[in-house]
């Protein structure tokens, strides 16, 4: 995906932001005004002026972002340094602080990450333990609230209280079960790490006062995303020394939906009294005439604090507002318009980006684009990490380092096939609960649980010897790679995918996720030096969040707003501006506005997207169950391009239609 080569030379802003004083400070970094390149001087000059660099902690949202925050800080400073400032994310940072303290939450140490997968397989049981019908409640409803109460710091107690649905009281019921087995399991989940975290830092002086004296400075990046455990962690981290920066902005915060909370950094000198403020607004992303609706769209939020971007670029065509009859048409003349820009000039497919702001929009554009013999990339399509071959390895690896890990024991008890059928399988794990022992307890036993055939119990006392002799070979620090190949013969694995897979083709597919997976160890030993088989587990499993997929392929990119945060493309298709898309239907039911003003930031990061030329285009009718309906405009492009004079009365206004139409035919 492409992005922008670093302006050299810092301007007047940026270089207030950088030499500012150890003491808090709120860098408002419009979109494209260099932001990281901030960061990551200001990190060099701490270092210079004297901070020892592992006195300094910068957490960002991603490992990408904070791989590359770590490069450019390391480009900045030159080889020879002794140390590394800690450059990470809220999760990872999280994992570390739990690996040194959690035992005193009643966790084991070499506790268990589970991820997307493992927690729906433990949900699924808990539903069926608590003997739940599945239309009351489904494992995608009670990990949607769980998620929902922990990014709220709630607790399965206070969420019984809370509830006032029959539906959320059952889940909170759930809720306390689905935690006592995690815990049974020695395993947390995603959400975990950030609340129990907070539940340390909270209820532990001793480990607080341990993990805040580690840092003399701390930088956060993209302070407008924090929820409620990232804001308090900060403030636990920092409140001693109290040189605290966080940089963001207001006008893209557009993750309320999972549980950001824009009034952190909108509140931050209330948090901060002594704070100073500093304002990047040259950007050097986007062409004036871009910039001029982007601004406009978003002063029509009343919440924000004062900026205006400003360009330092100049030129550049004014953008296109272009509407159609329905989507089908919306996608063919958007595709015959970007057919003609590749086909006419020297733009790579890998430069033009579609975006939409539902995942239903897209098939209308791959249709179009396979018609066309045009490449693409649908971003968010299946996860390395969700492929069966990559979850059945990983499930072997987990069950080494937490053997007490049920979801990942039961994956691979019988996987490749080994004679323990599935009764027997329900059987040890009955017995399991009956005893109040993880099953991997008694699996040297478990001829004598009823249930389970003398045939069954061999192979199960079998795999246990075969855990016990893994669990060793790992705990010796031996060569990573070498074991993990050693472990796919011992237990057949590749065999077993021919025999599943006889096509030749998909076969070699599902044998290279196994051999990139083998790759990603030797890639995280040779960058760590490491051969720890728990701190390649917790790399792997925490950079499944931030899943992108191949740069290097060009393609025209197809995404949504919410992913394409971040990114920028020469040519952008905003596609979809219509009430019930952009702004979403759910946003425009909310009476109190918060939530049409996360969409118009929504809006604002799509326009902002765009360096040379942005097109926006909507269609007069739209399929919905089966039927053509009429659309209403976005209220959004009224706003943008100044037909409405009545800001406080926009997000509950019905939009008109425009007065001024172009032709739905793209120009030549």
């Amino acid at each position: 995906m492409p992005r922008r080569k670093p302006h050299l030379r810092l301007n007047r802003e940026q270089e207030s932001a950088v030499c500012a004083p150890a003491q808090p400070l709120l860098v408002l970094a419009g979109a494209g005004t260099g932001k990281t390149r901030v960061i990551t001087t200001r990190i060099a000059h701490l270092i210079r002026q004297g901070t020892p660099p592992e006195r300094i902690l910068a957490v960002t949202f991603t490992n990408k972002a904070a791989r590359e925050m770590q490069q450019r800080a390391g480009e900045l400073l030159g080889k020879g340094q002794p140390s590394k400032p800690e450059i990470s994310t809220f999760h990872s940072l999280c994992v570390r602080i739990l690996r040194r303290h959690i035992q005193k939450l009643g966790y084991p140490a070499r506790f268990a990450i589970y991820d997307r997968a493992d927690q729906e397989a433990t949900a699924r049981s808990t539903l069926r333990e608590l003997k739940m019908p599945s239309q009351s409640l489904r494992p995608g409803d009670l990990l949607y609230f769980i998620g929902r109460w922990k990014n709220s710091g709630i607790d399965p107690d206070t969420a019984e209280k809370e509830s006032e649905s029959e539906k959320e009281h059952l889940a909170a019921i759930a809720y306390a079960r689905y935690q006592s087995t995690l815990l049974a399991s020695g395993a947390v989940d995603f959400d975990d790490l950030l609340l129990l975290t907070e539940k340390l830092l909270q209820s532990n002086a001793d480990a607080r006062e341990e993990e805040a004296g580690r840092f003399d400075h701390i930088l956060i990046d993209e302070y407008q995303d924090t929820n409620g455990s990232q804001y308090r962690i900060t403030q636990m981290l920092a409140a001693g020394h109290r040189s605290l920066c966080v940089v963001g902005d207001d006008d893209q915060s557009i993750y309320g939906w999972r549980g950001a909370e824009v009034e952190h950094i909108l509140r931050f000198q209330h948090d901060w009294p002594e704070a100073a403020v500093v304002r990047l607004e040259t950007n050097y992303r986007s062409r004036p005439e871009i910039l001029n609706l982007a601004n406009r769209l978003i002063a029509f939020n009343c919440q924000r604090h004062e900026k205006e971007l400003r360009p330092a670029r100049e030129g550049g065509k004014a953008p296109r507002i272009l509407q159609f009859q329905d989507e089908t048409a919306e996608a063919k003349a958007t595709v015959k318009d970007i057919y003609n820009l590749l086909e006419q000039t020297p733009t790579q497919p890998r430069h033009v980006a579609i975006l939409f702001r539902t995942n239903e929009q897209p098939r209308a554009f791959e249709t179009a684009l396979r018609q066309a013999g045009l490449p693409y990339t649908l971003v968010g399509g299946m996860s390395f990490y969700d492929r069966k071959e990559v979850r059945d390895l990983l499930a072997y690896l987990k069950v080494f380092t937490a053997p007490s890990d049920e979801v990942s024991l039961l994956r691979i008890l019988n996987t490749p096939p080994r004679g323990i059928s599935r009764p027997a399988q329900t059987a040890l794990i009955q017995g399991a609960t009956e005893a109040g022992k993880p099953a991997y307890n008694l699996l040297p036993r478990a001829g004598e649980i009823k249930s389970v055939s003398p045939k069954a119990a061999k192979a199960m006392r079998a795999f246990r010897e075969l855990i016990d002799s893994y669990i060793k070979r790992f705990s010796e620090g031996g060569d990573l790679v070498e074991s993990m190949r050693h472990l796919i013969t011992a237990v057949g694995y590749t065999e077993e995918v021919k025999r599943r897979y006889p096509d030749a083709g998909e076969c070699e597919t599902r044998l290279g996720a196994v051999e990139q997976l083998i790759s990603a160890a030797g890639s995280y030993q040779q960058e760590t030096g490491s051969n720890s088989l728990a701190g390649f587990l917790d790399a792997t499993l925490l950079d499944q969040r931030d899943q992108t997929e191949d740069e290097e392929r060009n393609g025209i990119f197809l995404m949504t707003l919410h992913a394409a945060k971040g990114l920028e493309f020469p040519h952008v298709y905003l596609t979809g501006m219509e009430e019930g898309l952009l702004p979403h239907q759910r946003s425009i039911k909310d009476e109190t506005g918060r939530s049409i003003d996360e969409e118009r930031r929504l809006c604002y990061v799509g326009i902002t997207r765009a360096q040379d030329r942005l097109t926006l285009s909507l269609s007069l009718s739209r399929h919905k169950w089966g039927k053509q309906q009429e659309t209403i405009p976005s209220r959004f492009l009224y706003e943008m391009t100044g037909q409405d004079n009545h800001p406080n009365a926009s997000s509950t206004r019905t939009a008109k239609r425009p007065t001024k139409r172009r032709s739905a035919a793209p120009r030549k």
